[in-house]
């Protein structure tokens, strides 16, 4: 059975679905203020307002056509009226395209040094300065407004995914009850929108029933939260194709916080449109790069002398202009120009992963077109 959102949406968000594949993966439309969103989309994240070691003109080449902001640390430094008083994110940061951000409340959860969560909200001590603060609902939406953000996401409570089966249930109840304050404070007749958020760990009758709770509120979309939290890629897998299955078809879905190549491409054959995660960035300041092959590791000594492309069958302005082992050398000099070679690298493959996944879509051969890229993947360089 698909839930129904009876409530009319919050904002004013179009989400257009185009054609859907035989295996459920969707082609969609996503119509901001700040331009339009081709779906399955990736969204880079830009934790203090900039994805890191990139320019905006960077991220449009490499693909990208919305990026995640960070409400928690945007609000802790330089803080929501600052950045309010400077015209709002998009202009502080220089993107043009739309921004989705989160709500702050994974962040207060995973980085907090001390924090004491009650139905009100979240109390928690910065990590920078240990300065006291209270997240609310109406805090969390009051500064996502100000941020002027295309896209803001409720308030929830994400437990970890060892936690007991009575402490999710509090969470998800809490979630409820902070996304229908997060709508009302929202308000209506905006030109940005509001996603709810699904909880529920891996039990799948708990995922049903929040799912249920938050369709029944009513937001202009759907997003999965609690699934990049500590549970096997099997599960998290699983999760996604009850979700996918069950969400109103007319909304955008929205997996947060993954992930792999592998994941990606599951979960858009589950229905999913929207992704992001920290994956691509991180990986690539690190030395690991994504190609159509696989993960390689450019430290390694293999690539020494290495004259080719991170990818032959790449285009991105790495793969046009320098080779294996010009970044291995980067690396290995702890060269700033070799983090942000890779990671235009990586953000280019997850985009075109995109790009690719669509087509298929669109040409209702996602599943033939899933398997060869997986298997590719999975042969490796060797």
């Amino acid at each position: 059975m698909t839930l129904q959102a009876e409530v009319t949406p919050v904002g004013t968000l179009r989400f257009e679905l185009l054609c859907t594949d035989p295996t459920g993966a969707r082609r969609g439309r996503l119509a901001t203020a700040h331009g339009d969103v081709e779906t399955p989309t990736f969204m880079p994240v830009g934790t203090y307002g900039a994805v890191k070691s990139l320019s905006p003109e960077e991220l449009m080449a490499a693909g990208a056509r919305i990026i995640l902001g960070n409400t928690y640390h945007l609000y802790l430094r330089p803080g929501h009226r600052v950045i309010e008083s400077l015209g709002g994110l998009h202009r502080f940061i220089s993107w043009p395209g739309p921004i989705l951000t989160d709500s702050g409340g994974f962040q207060v959860f995973s980085l907090a040094a001390l924090r004491r969560v009650g139905e009100d909200g979240v109390e928690f001590r910065s990590h920078l300065d240990g300065s006291l603060h209270l997240l609310t609902p109406e805090m969390a939406i009051e500064v996502q407004n100000a941020l002027g953000s295309d896209i803001s996401m409720v308030l929830d409570e994400c437990p970890p995914a060892t936690a007991p089966r009575d402490d999710i249930v509090r969470a998800m109840s809490r979630t409820t009850a902070w996304a229908a304050r997060c709508k009302q404070a929202f308000g209506d007749g905006k030109s940005r929108a509001l996603f709810g958020i699904v909880q529920g760990g891996v039990q799948e009758d708990l995922r049903r029933e929040h799912a249920q709770a938050i369709v029944e509120i009513g937001f202009d979309g759907y997003a999965v939260g609690g699934v990049s939290v500590g549970e096997p890629p099997e599960r998290i897998h699983g999760i996604g194709r009850l979700m996918g299955g069950l969400l109103p078809p007319g909304a955008p879905r929205y997996m947060m916080g993954l992930g792999t190549p592998t994941d990606l491409i599951e979960l858009i054959g589950s229905g999913f449109d929207m992704f992001d995660c920290v994956m691509p960035t991180r990986n690539a300041r690190n030395g690991t790069l994504f190609t159509s092959r696989g993960l390689m590791h450019i430290k390694n000594q293999a690539f020494t002398g290495d004259p080719s492309p991170i990818d032959p069958g790449c285009s991105c302005y790495t793969c046009r202009g320098f080779s294996r082992a010009y970044l291995r050398h980067l690396h290995l000099s702890k060269e700033i120009l070799g983090q942000r070679l890779n990671t235009i690298h990586n953000l280019f493959f997850y985009e075109s992963l995109m790009t690719a996944a669509r087509a298929a879509i669109a040409a209702g051969g996602y599943a033939a077109w899933s398997r060869l890229t997986l298997g590719l993947m999975e042969e490796g360089w060797s």
